[in-house]
């Protein structure tokens, strides 16, 4: 132990032997300095050995020297600011595996990903320097090496690979900003469930990197879509969610990789940038807070919560930054503690110093505010928002973020209404960020929205008016720049890691599918389904602007000219196509034609004459399957009629009209929908089915209701469980009160008992709609409806809605004269009555729509969720586009129309009352509807 200064050593009076001393020297006097020399000697002795220690040796407080210059070491660490890492360069990926061949993609058209060299910011931001480029591209070390014309492979590897891309469409990889691929695996199973820690509301220590399961097929699906790089995040229950990681989908050696492990799918295995997943608004409130006991119960609560967390990382900095000062001044031999740190506390704290790139999910504009605050107060940038419905309203806001640049806004295209926080927002707000300078970027919050398909939120994006390259960029170039890896990932450049896909067809374009997918160079489909399309090139990227802010009106009078194209015209003057007239008069199609009567009434009359460029004549669109009408934001039980599983009931008594739902079905051509009540929760059904019209104010409106009841429906698929008993038991059940009503007479005491409607079920006069995905659960309604059948002696109507495994019994549901509502359209095995799904290509030849439809099964599309009300009719278009030619344009519009009807046996209305005129092919992006006519003495006119 080291002595104070001062002190002298322990001394004894020793008898020492007297030697002569000279005469002016004193005894006492000597044997001080004798002792001076001694105490001399024991600090040098001292000094010369601290000055030089040996390994595990300690310091005079007791601490490891070792271990303080490891943490004098650590304070370099702490202080060093990561940048983004640079691709160009590099001799090889570092996630290059020896023994890959080189590649060489022959006459392709290439999107760089970036303007010309010499384009200014603000006509880069015009989308002036981007096009389309015919090129070869060499990949080669996981990297691109080349992109130019005629590259000679004469002179490169002999060992290449050459693949012909026959003029077709190449990006770079899709990158998917917000997934929970591998930790919400598919499908979903409780076992499989580490998307989110509920163990606290603050958990900026744990990692989705802990929970990503390799062997996660969904993976395989995300590929197939183009999707080679996904940001995965822990959910959003808590406040702080923890830590997330950027992987690759290429998975095992059957992709070209060593092993199977979640560190070997690491997009950049050098790990320059880390990420975190923070939540603000509903979620975490809903979940963690308990009044009385802890919090947050309130959005007050919850920034509570998020400063005491940052306080608490700041604080950790604080004690390190001063520990590290000390030991740089007064050397680590000095210091009398180690250095302060908390693996608690560690992510946080790197996050505070700008070493971890921050995702926050914020939908609202106090939510967003708030956070805006929080990185001005602590002084860390975010990077993005995610789903940030409403960010769109407030620009000014975001641009206040802390740090260089404003914060992204990670968004759907029109996926909304399902929550309180998701009820205000807007199609175009990829469109209005775009040109307040902010950035959109499209994702998928994989499992709800399907991964496969992200690219598909880009092209809708494009179809509300984001310019072409913002569109293109916002699941490419935009994601990489916001993960720091943009100098790597999202262009097609030299240096720039080997992910690449070539596509059927424009990427923006209704049904884009790859055909062949390369992650780190490697070809990850040995032999992809390519599917039968014509050649069509890049689209059009130069339309008329779309106006954001459209104007509703009601007319009862308009003429339309320049219809190219008329799907609706059974019934009325003219089934030409070209250049039509469409003339409206009170309310109702009174032409298809030259018009020219029409016309010179109007004209006279100074009515309005609407001039298209590419018009469009169809029907309008029935939404079945979904939950519209009976409710009006799916979460918030206030404005829901609510399920039950013990109460047969009508929908025709929980309807409840004019909400914003209703509202946009309307002007997206749904004029019409058949809503049941659910059973246990959203995409089930108990009870009878109501027909109504979407525009209506209220239930006695005239013309509201088109049927009171629809047709019975019941719940087959996993959730029928939930109720408390089981599948078996609940067809069982059915079974039982079908044999019942077979037995019983046509005079119930009660018309509107279950017991009376399951009469008019098995005497043929009302469509029995079964809720199923399992081929085994419809296998189970097929020998159900022939026992009723033979035991009533009378043909029942079913209809099955969901399907997914429908395909699998295509020919018995044929042979059965059994319709199928498929919902959602294309299944990505959510459940595990959905496990085997096609996926569609690359991976499976076909999805249920087509092998129903070469069955000659009656199909249609419904809406497993009520939001998709704006999609049906390019939902109808990716059927058509991606079905080998086996349907027309009107049959293909039948999917979300008239094929409803046929399916339950009940009549359509006229097309010249229920009529859709768009601006625009409606199965194709960027249509664009102009009006809408609903039996009415008006049509609705969208300006």
């Amino acid at each position: 132990m080291e002595s104070e200064k001062g002190e002298l050593p322990p001394y004894s009076a020793v008898e020492r032997p007297q030697w002569r001393q000279r005469r002016h020297f004193r005894r006492s006097r000597g044997m001080r300095f004798l002792a001076l020399a001694c105490l001399g000697f024991i600090v040098y002795a001292q000094w010369r050995q601290i000055s030089s220690p040996k390994v595990g040796s300690k310091n005079a407080a007791a601490l490891s020297v070792e271990k303080l210059e490891a943490d004098l070491a650590t304070c370099s660490r702490l202080r060093a600011k990561p940048q983004d890492p640079i691709g160009l360069g590099r001799e090889r990926n570092a996630r290059y595996i020896d023994g890959h061949k080189p590649t060489l993609i022959k006459n392709a058209t290439v999107w760089v990903g970036e303007p010309v060299q010499g384009t200014s910011a603000d006509d880069a931001h015009a989308g002036k320097g981007y096009s389309w480029i015919n090129a070869d591209v060499y990949l080669e070390y996981g990297l691109i090496q080349t992109v130019g014309k005629d590259i000679d492979s004469a002179f490169l590897s002999p060992d290449v690979l050459v693949w012909d891309a026959k003029g077709r469409q190449l990006t770079s990889g899709i990158i998917d900003m917000h997934s929970h691929s591998g930790v919400d695996s598919l499908p979903q199973l409780v076992g499989n469930e580490d998307t989110n820690e509920m163990s606290s509301d603050i958990t900026p220590y744990v990692r989705s990197i802990d929970g990503i399961n390799p062997l996660d097929h969904q993976i395989q699906v995300i590929k197939s879509g183009g999707v080679t790089t996904s940001l995965v995040l822990p959910g959003s229950g808590n406040n702080i969610g923890g830590e997330a990681f950027v992987i690759k989908h290429a998975v095992g050696k059957s992709d070209g990789r060593n092993e199977t492990s979640a560190t070997d799918m690491l997009a950049d295995p050098d790990r320059n940038w880390r990420y975190m997943k923070m939540a603000c608004g509903e979620n975490a409130k809903r979940v963690y807070g308990k009044v009385g006991e802890h919090g947050p119960v309130s959005r007050l609560g919850e920034s509570w919560e998020f400063r005491h967390a940052f306080e608490t990382a700041a604080n950790l900095i604080q004690a390190q930054d001063d520990w590290c000062d000390q030991a740089a001044a007064i050397g680590v031999d000095n210091m009398a503690s180690y250095l302060p740190q908390e693996l608690k506390w560690e992510s946080l704290s790197a996050a505070l110093r700008g070493q971890v790139h921050i995702n926050t999910h914020c939908y609202t504009i106090p939510d967003l505010e708030a956070f805006v605050d929080h990185t001005n107060e602590f002084k860390f940038p975010i990077r993005a928002f995610h789903h940030a419905h409403q960010t769109y309203l407030v620009p000014e806001i975001l641009k206040r973020a802390w740090g260089d640049s404003p914060p992204a806004s990670a968004l759907f295209a029109d996926n909304m209404w399902y929550k309180a926080e998701s009820y205000v927002g807007s199609e175009y707000a990829g469109k209005i960020l775009w040109e307040n300078g902010l950035t959109p970027i499209y994702v998928s919050d994989n499992p709800v929205l399907n991964a496969q398909h992200v690219v598909f939120e880009a092209a809708k994006a494009f179809g509300y008016g984001l310019p072409y390259h913002a569109a293109l960029a916002s699941v490419t170039t935009a994601p990489a720049e916001r993960l720091g890896l943009g100098q790597r990932l999202g262009k097609v450049k030299p240096g720039f890691d080997a992910d690449v896909v070539v596509w059927d067809s424009d990427p923006l374009s209704i049904g884009a599918t790859p055909v062949q997918v390369w992650i780190d160079g490697t070809a990850q489909f040995d032999d992809p389904v390519e599917l039968v399309k014509p050649f069509t090139g890049p689209l059009d990227a130069s339309g008329d602007p779309v106006n954001a802010n459209e104007n509703f009106v009601e007319v009862s009078d308009v003429i339309f000219t320049g219809v190219a194209k008329s799907f609706a015209s059974e019934g009325l003057s003219a089934q030409s196509n070209d250049n039509l007239t469409v003339a409206i008069t009170n309310g109702k199609i009174s032409c298809v034609g030259t018009c020219s009567h029409e016309i010179q009434v109007t004209s006279n009359s100074g009515g309005r004459i609407i001039h298209l460029k590419n018009g469009h004549l169809a029907k309008s669109f029935v939404a079945f399957g979904s939950l519209i009408g009976l409710n009006a934001i799916d979460a918030e039980k206030d404005t829901d009629n609510g399920a039950s599983t013990e109460n047969f009931s009508r929908g025709v008594d929980g309807l409840r009209l004019d909400t914003k739902k209703l509202h946009y079905a309307h002007i997206y051509g749904v004029t019409r929908a058949i809503s049941a009540p659910k059973f246990t929760g959203g995409a089930t059904h108990f009870g009878t089915s109501v027909g109504f019209k979407t525009g209506a104010l209220h239930t006695l409106q005239e013309g509201a209701i088109f049927a009171d009841d629809v047709a019975v429906h019941y719940t087959l698929d996993d959730t029928s469980k939930r109720a408390g008993g089981s599948v078996s038991a609940a067809l069982g059940s059915l079974r039982h009160k079908l044999l019942k009503a077979v037995e019983a007479n046509d005079t119930a005491s009660d018309p509107f008992s279950e017991e009376a409607f399951l009469r008019r079920v098995v005497t043929g006069h009302l469509p029995l709609s079964l809720t199923v995905h399992s081929a085994d659960g419809i296998a189970g309604a097929l020998k159900l409806k022939k026992l009723v059948e033979e035991a009533g002696k009378s043909e029942i109507t079913l209809v099955i809605i969901g399907g997914a495994e429908s395909y699998l019994l295509a020919d018995e549901l044929a042979a059965a004269k059994v319709g199928v509502v498929l919902a959602p359209l294309l299944s990505y095995r959510n459940s595990w009555d959905e496990r085997r799904a096609l996926t569609g290509a690359p991976l499976t030849n076909g999805t249920a729509v087509d092998k129903l439809i070469d069955a000659g099964v009656v199909t249609a599309i419904g809406l497993e969720e009520d939001w998709l009300v704006r999609d049906m009719a390019i939902l109808a278009g990716i059927a058509y586009t991606n079905g080998g030619g086996r349907l027309t344009e009107k049959e293909a519009l039948d999917l979300v129309g008239g094929n409803v009807y046929k399916i339950l046996g009940i009549k359509a209305p006229e097309p010249a009352e229920d009529f859709v005129v768009f601006e625009g092919n409606p199965l194709e992006i960027g249509a664009h509807i102009r009006a809408v006519g609903s039996s009415s003495k008006s049509v609705t006119i969208l300006e």
